[in-house]
């Protein structure tokens, strides 16, 4: 996996992370779904990312 992928990955991961942290503080169930999903997304690519990774060995 390129670096630049890793970075992408994570950055997606953090942002995720923060929507749900902020729907929780507010209250607001539709952000902390949304941050939830996108922060999942993020990982479910890294995962297959690593997978790539590890075929090409």
């Amino acid at each position: 996996m390129g670096v630049g992928d890793k970075a992408k990955n994570a950055a997606k991961s953090a942002k995720g992370k923060a929507k749900e942290m902020t729907g929780d503080a507010t209250d607001n169930r539709d952000l902390q779904a949304e941050g939830r999903a996108e922060k999942t997304k993020a990982d479910v690519k890294q995962a297959g990312e690593k997978v790539k990774d590890a075929a090409k060995k």
